[in-house]
């Protein structure tokens, strides 16, 4: 029974590893830029604030998915101290996700 146990537990690892995000190393990131794989911060950082107007970031992070694409992760604190996650497809800016933080 503890074999099984075992196994079932590295399974369950090895599926749940195969969703998780990464976050990219940040010597990587001119390269990326550079190859077209993501698109500029900047034009990232309005994208999420286009969402929330008045809003200020209060972190940033650049993730690589599970299908290999890149996802920029925004943290926003509106005017009314209201907190966003904004996900957006690090290559075109489409927003992916919007969640007011709890």
């Amino acid at each position: 029974m503890k074999t099984f146990n075992a196994l079932l537990a590295t399974a369950t690892l090895a599926l749940a590893a195969g969703f998780a995000q990464a976050d990219v190393r940040p010597d990587l990131i001119p390269g990326l830029l550079k190859s077209g794989a993501i698109a500029d911060f900047e034009k990232l950082n309005q994208a999420a604030q286009a969402k929330h107007p008045g809003a200020t970031i209060t972190d940033t992070e650049l993730e690589q998915a599970a299908t290999g694409g890149y996802i920029y992760k925004v943290d926003l604190l509106g005017s009314d101290s209201v907190k966003w996650d904004v996900k957006l497809d690090a290559k075109t800016g489409a927003v992916l996700h919007d969640k007011k933080d709890t």
